[in-house]
């Protein structure tokens, strides 16, 4: 295998394990590939109300379920003077609040913050036959009548629940109906029929209850519903109140199947409300939040587990990988001439601090006043080290002059000059002076314009908005950004600053 190949194999595969890791963490968690944008957060608020009758209290309360459609980011509990565990079985969890004795007017707080997943709905496993309903004699033949008729309108399980639903909710005088419907009083117990009809067709269904995503939305009870099973679908929600299949946009299931919402023992008169809240977050913020949710590696290996200080730091330090690329096309490609390899990204970085055009005035009295100093120690004979350290002091000097007088003057700009790299700028200074001695004004001139010119283009590119988001946000980007200088690092054809020198060479055109 030649060298030319290994390079493009291994530029292949580190592009696609960017790429790759760049896609999954936006699909799997929303990064967003844009700075703009938020989306909505729901903040959920469940008030569990009894009256304690003086006996011990267990109040044991189902909890939502992580799923593909919506994601908790958050969870808290409040239960003054109240222990509290949390248990699971069989999948489901479920909060259990226990205290010795507890009388009268007893309140528990549950809060949960929701926020939509990307993913639909899991298709989930197929649930074992269910078990024949019980009917008395009187409601059999009710329910017969009632399937039957339903079944005469159907083609399979989803449409006979439609049918099923459409027939109880509008009875229009028929006794079966009226029969089945006269035992059916509250709620659940009217979404517990259907299933029983439905049962007794050998169509698994299961309980769900959830609640409206609705702005503003105070003190609002639970709603009962079931999911049907299709076997080509998996779960299939239906609303007993209309018989409309699949739930509305707004609405959260928040339990599926479970025996109840909650069991409460050492108290009487339970009920669960619901208060909701809608909040914006930005994007970026809310992929992280589902991230540590997750518990995901990606996350607990980031730079967003670093301090504040330090994830400052590195969100300049990211784009240096960028402006290296910047470089070595200016250089390879276009044939830019400057002083040092790298010396224009740190002073695009210096850059990021004083702007452009103050960092540009700075720069040019910096090393300006560096090279007239240079000359005037160039008559001493000094060995290099003893020069260049005498220049880096000069500076320095330079530098703390500039900070003084612009404090003076109110300029703040004036006193960011410190940003710049002082022993770079030394350096600079003395390839500068030494170029000009040996070769005179014009190359050393053209070299400084040069790295002067190339880190102005650097730092216009690394001040790209959409760049600064995506080499802080997805760091696995560097991945491809280092495949592109590998492949810029294989090119040996003409710059173009070269084409001009060998336009003499080119064949001449045809009239």
């Amino acid at each position: 295998m030649s060298t030319r190949l290994q390079v493009y194999l291994i530029c292949g595969l580190l592009a696609l394990a960017g790429i790759g890791l760049t896609a999954y963490k936006s699909v799997a968690y929303g990064y967003p590939l844009t700075r703009a944008g938020a989306e909505d957060v729901w903040t959920v608020e469940a008030e569990i109300s009894f009256r304690g009758t003086g006996a011990p209290v267990r109040a044991s309360f189902a909890l939502p379920r992580v799923s593909r459609e919506f994601t908790v980011l958050r969870e808290n509990f409040a239960s003054p003077g109240y222990g509290f565990t949390r248990s699971e079985n069989g999948g489901e969890a479920r909060a259990v609040w226990t205290r010795r004795e507890a009388e009268g007017p007893q309140t528990l707080y549950y809060r949960v913050q929701l926020a939509r997943q990307r993913g639909g709905e899991e298709p989930g496993q197929a649930p074992a036959d269910p078990p024949p309903p019980y009917f008395e004699q009187p409601q059999r033949v009710a329910a017969a009548s009632l399937i039957t008729a339903a079944r005469e309108r159907s083609a399979d399980p989803r449409s006979l629940a439609t049918q099923l639903l459409y027939l109880l909710n509008n009875p229009g005088g028929d006794q079966n109906v009226e029969m089945l419907l006269r035992d059916a009083q509250d709620a659940e117990a009217r979404v517990q029929l259907p299933r029983d009809l439905l049962a007794a067709e050998g169509i698994a269904t299961r309980m769900t209850r959830g609640i409206r995503l609705v702005e503003g939305r105070r003190f609002q009870p639970v709603i009962p519903g079931f999911e049907l099973w299709d076997g080509n679908e998996g779960w299939v929600y239906f609303d007993p109140a209309t018989g409309a299949e699949g739930k509305p946009h707004d609405f959260f299931l928040w339990q599926r199947g479970g025996v109840s919402l909650l069991d409460l023992s050492g108290g009487e008169g339970s009920q669960v409300r619901f208060s909701v809240l809608r909040e914006s977050r930005p994007l970026g913020e809310l992929a992280r939040e589902r991230a540590e949710a997750a518990d995901s590696a990606l996350i607990n290996f980031s730079i967003y587990e670093l301090p504040i200080e330090e994830q400052n730091v590195f969100k300049r330090l990211m784009l240096v990988p960028f402006g290296a690329l910047v470089i070595v096309f200016l250089r390879n490609v276009v044939g830019a001439t400057t002083s040092g390899t790298f010396m224009p990204i740190l002073i695009a970085l210096a850059f990021q601090e004083t702007r452009l055009l103050p960092g540009i005035v700075l720069f040019v009295v910096v090393v300006g006043s560096g090279l007239a100093i240079r000359a005037l120690l160039s008559h001493l004979n000094l060995l290099v080290v003893a020069r260049v350290s005498a220049v880096v002091i000069v500076v320095i000097g330079l530098m703390a002059f500039l900070s003084l007088v612009s404090y003076r003057l109110d300029l703040p700009v004036g006193m960011k000059v410190t940003f710049f790299p002082m022993i770079i700028i030394a350096w600079t200074i003395e390839r500068l002076s030494i170029l000009w001695e040996e070769e005179g004004a014009r190359p050393a001139l053209l070299r400084g314009g040069g790295s002067l010119l190339v880190a102005v283009i650097a730092y216009l590119c690394m001040n790209i908005g959409w760049v600064r988001h995506a080499t802080y946000t997805f760091p696995e980007l560097l991945l491809v950004v280092l495949a592109a200088t590998l492949l810029l690092g294989t090119y040996s054809g003409y710059r173009l600053t070269e084409l001009r020198r060998f336009l003499p060479f080119a064949p001449p055109t045809a009239p």
